[in-house]
């Protein structure tokens, strides 16, 4: 007999510049970049701890969605200067590449993840901070939030952990050109009326209001929720009539789970379904 398992890894999960907290049901997870006396820079073991956590959550099938925000006020900074920049500047090619390939495979786990990713966004959002906040499928930004990818103020491309895919669908092309170009902020009134912000909110409300989307999110048809996101990153690469066939393909397989049926007898019955994400 088949037997249905259960996996929760990251329960009690330990890092060491951040924090992951899980609610009371576990079924939604908030990781908190916590080094908030430097606004919460990145450095190598935070980019590979951070990797494997992403990667991880694709077993934890009892968290249903993520919540990833920033301590003290700040989302991040982006790659730690004297942790980084200052080492990686005494790297031979092939360490640098496997430190560029580290970095990048972070936001592919954020990606193929399934549970939805939403970013609660304060104060300063740059560089490497500014992509992982791009790689969450949802942003709730304040009005003092500043989001930069200012990678060519260090002399480096614009294009790093995927910002010259990701950027360009997520505001236009013509925006993100001239935010990679210039290194400039983004303010919180541009990220809204552009489309990178969902919505801006008061900086006491930020993480509040994305746990409580999280959390509607975990109440959702998950099983449903993943096959959206899968298919929203497999589109990138199909034409639409592949696309189309693909979605065909998503919803069948939707149409056999028993959330699926659920709602209908909820609906007949005039009550509100309860989705358990199978």
């Amino acid at each position: 007999m088949a037997m249905a398992h259960h996996f929760r890894p990251f329960c009690d999960y330990r890092a060491k510049h951040f924090a992951y907290a899980t609610s009371d049901d576990g079924k939604v997870a908030t990781v908190t970049l916590n080094r908030p006396e430097r606004k919460n820079p990145l450095t190598f073991d935070s980019y590979a701890e951070l990797r494997d956590l992403f990667r991880g959550l694709v077993y934890a099938s009892d968290v249903k969605a993520v919540v990833v925000t920033g301590a003290g006020g700040n989302f991040s900074s982006g790659g730690d200067v004297h942790e980084i920049i200052g080492p990686l500047t005494k790297l031979d090619m092939p360490g640098l590449l496997a430190f560029t390939r580290m970095t990048g495979d972070l936001v592919k786990a954020m990606r193929h993840c399934p549970q939805p990713i939403v970013a609660a966004v304060d104060g300063v959002c740059a560089g490497a901070g500014a992509m992982v906040a791009l790689a969450s499928d949802m942003r709730i930004g304040t009005p003092s939030a500043k989001t930069a990818f200012l990678f060519v103020r260090v002399g480096l491309a614009g294009a790093d952990m995927g910002a010259c895919a990701l950027l360009p669908r997520t505001i236009g092309q013509g925006r993100a050109a001239e935010l990679l170009y210039t290194g400039r902020a983004m303010s919180a009134e541009e990220g809204a009326a552009w489309g990178f912000f969902n919505r801006v909110v008061a900086p006491e409300a930020a993480l509040a209001e994305a746990q409580a989307l999280a959390r509607s999110l975990a109440d959702g048809p998950t099983f449903a929720h993943g096959m959206t996101k899968k298919l929203l990153h497999q589109a990138w690469a199909m034409d639409l009539d592949a696309e189309i066939e693909a979605e065909a393909e998503a919803q069948a397989i939707c149409m056999q789970t028993r959330d699926f049926h659920r709602a209908y007898e909820a609906f007949a019955a005039k009550a509100k379904p309860k989705f358990e994400g199978n």
